[in-house]
């Protein structure tokens, strides 16, 4: 991991004046990095019901241990009671206890009186022509989130959010404009993949329509440790949606500590989002990067990595035009991964996920040209790097990646200072705060 600190910031001199020519004006850098300080691994704030709290718990926040102790201690019911409610749910989709009928009246009528199963409002949702479904989903009154579903051959991935906006402000991704508002709770994030798997007729263990979920859409997950943990273990766990480990992936900005925690409770794989591959160029494009700077980024993959024979690790890589598509930074990257792989002592270790630039609304980065992504992914290529273009999917409906917006109470001044460039440029597509949510139907 020493060769991996020492040469992640040696560039050649022919790659640092190509750098020069590349670089983004550092003026519009927030210096967002300490943003995620005001988050904590928990939920930053207590989060705000759909409807009034009326004392009653959302079964939706409880994974089976949770579930099993509250049958047994809140309800004086036999451990496996848990079991059949998760079946009911999250198998067959029923939220009405009164459905659920192997369970005895009694038993029925002590759920109604102690618990709920509330899933997220569904305020619109929206099909695109290639198969890609995207989803509007009231949180509370004021804020909704977005989650998409991308069909492909003999896969169908669910990407998931985890906060309502993003308190990280990359400088790329359309979630950042939108500010930040709170962490979402368990039964927020389940609920996502609940409302898609109950709209897709997906059978757990038979007829599987959704069978990976990425947790890649609003939000830094590892920000809201605790609550996307738990709704994780209820995707892998049988009685919840079965998926496999390695079929649920976290994508991370380089939240540090948080990746060594998560590889202590968890073995889900980790994606990385990397998009430059030395400091100066990052700190720019990822303002997290500041406070977490690529060195002790990748040595905490190594230890992700090393935890179980095998591990790979994703890196994701959003090509920007003119940005970080040059063969100077194909040629740093690959030699970034070439350490990685060489500290976690396995070949291809290191996977890249190379993704064209989604524009949206105001952005000044621009999508490279085919023959410039096809460039860089052939020095990749050429180097021995497992390198695919993901293909732009759902971007006619704004559910491609790094498009994705919502609906966000904005507690950070980024929704309005973005608005007023939207207004300087003639874009100004009206406000994205204050009013109610049922109203955007």
């Amino acid at each position: 991991m020493n060769e991996i600190r020492d040469n992640i910031d040696a560039p050649s001199a022919a790659d640092a004046q190509a750098e020069g020519k590349t670089r983004i004006d550092a003026e519009r850098v927030d210096a967002a990095a300490d943003a995620v300080a005001a988050v904590p691994a928990t939920a930053a704030a207590k989060p705000v019901a759909a409807v009034p709290d009326n004392g009653k718990t959302n079964l939706f926040d409880l994974d089976r241990t949770q579930l099993e102790d509250f049958f047994e201690h809140s309800l004086g019911e036999k451990r496996y009671r848990a079991h059949q409610v998760m079946k009911w749910i999250h198998h067959r989709y029923v939220t009405d206890f009164d459905g659920m009928t192997d369970l005895g009246k009694a038993l029925r009528a002590k759920l109604e009186a102690h618990a709920q199963v509330r899933a997220p409002m569904v305020v619109f949702d929206k099909p695109s022509t290639d198969g890609t479904h995207k989803w509007l989903l009231g949180m509370d009154p004021k804020n909704a989130i977005e989650t998409v579903y991308i069909p492909d051959k003999g896969r169908g991935t669910l990407c998931v959010s985890s906060q309502v906006g993003c308190a990280l402000n990359c400088q790329f991704c359309s979630t950042a404009t939108q500010g930040f508002n709170r962490n979402l709770s368990t039964a927020e994030i389940i609920g996502q993949v609940w409302v898609a798997a109950r709209h897709l007729g997906n059978v757990p263990h038979q007829q599987r329509r959704l069978t990976n979920v990425v947790m890649m859409g609003m939000g830094e997950p590892l920000a809201n440790f605790d609550n996307v943990v738990r709704a994780m273990s209820i995707m892998r766990d049988d009685l919840g949606y079965g998926l496999a480990n390695k079929r649920v992936t976290l994508s991370t900005a380089g939240m540090v500590p948080m990746i060594d925690k998560l590889g202590e409770v968890s073995d889900v794989s980790l994606a990385v989002s990397l998009h430059a591959p030395n400091d100066e160029l990052r700190s720019e494009l990822v303002p997290l990067n500041k406070k977490y700077p690529i060195a002790e980024l990748m040595e905490s993959c190594v230890r992700y990595a090393l935890r179980k024979r095998g591990t790979s690790v994703t890196f994701e890589y959003t090509l920007m035009k003119g940005v970080n598509d040059q063969p100077t930074h194909a040629r740093q990257l690959v030699r970034l991964l070439r350490q990685f792989d060489n500290a976690v002592q396995m070949k291809d270790a290191a996977k890249v996920n190379l993704i064209p630039f989604n524009p949206f609304p105001g952005t000044r980065f621009e999508r490279p040209d085919d023959a410039a992504i096809r460039a860089f992914q052939k020095l990749l290529n050429e180097a021995g790097m497992i390198a695919p273009v993901r293909r732009t999917r759902g971007d006619d409906i704004d559910a491609a990646c790094g498009q994705l917006k919502g609906q966000v109470m904005d507690r950070t001044r980024r929704q309005a200072e973005f608005r007023k460039r939207l207004q300087a440029q003639g874009l100004d597509q009206g406000p994205g705060r204050g009013g109610e949510i049922g109203d955007a139907a």
